[in-house]
């Protein structure tokens, strides 16, 4: 309620968008000018929709401010993001849990292969690696 007394009104500064059967999703940073204190804020977002009943509607919303001063990565390729693929392929072939680990963001989710428990925190993506690799697993992208 105290955000809406501000008026906001939001403008989509970089998006990328992703598109799915049934599902789409559109990510990146949006502004919104507060029309009430002529205040701006600029932060990240992420949508998630589903076609749900003939219509789309918001399966998950995120929205964070975004820190002053904060570096951007520069644009990646469609090569560099399969790249990072291999990045986490090298690191199973170390064998050791904790470099496959580093590969995933201090926030990082992990809905395991052959495991039905969410992993969610580094603790728990080691311990999750420390029986996978095991298996001396290795993947490939087919297409």
């Amino acid at each position: 309620v105290n955000f809406l007394k501000l008026k906001p009104q939001g403008e989509i500064l970089d998006s990328h968008v992703t598109i799915g059967t049934d599902w789409c999703s559109d990510v990146g940073i949006y502004e919104f000018a507060m029309g009430a204190t002529g205040k701006k804020v600029t932060g990240r977002y992420s949508f998630v929709y589903v076609f749900e009943g003939g219509e789309w509607k918001i399966n998950h919303h995120h929205s964070s401010i975004l820190p002053e001063g904060i570096v951007a990565a520069e644009p990646i390729s469609e090569k560099e993001v399969r790249g990072l693929f291999n990045l986490w392929n090298d690191a199973l072939a170390t064998k050791d849990p904790k470099k496959v680990a580093e590969r995933y963001s201090q926030a990082g989710v992990l809905l395991p292969t052959v495991s039905d428990v969410p992993r969610t925190d580094y603790p728990g993506i080691v311990d999750y690696f420390t029986n996978f690799l095991k298996l001396e697993p290795q993947g490939e992208i087919e297409s």
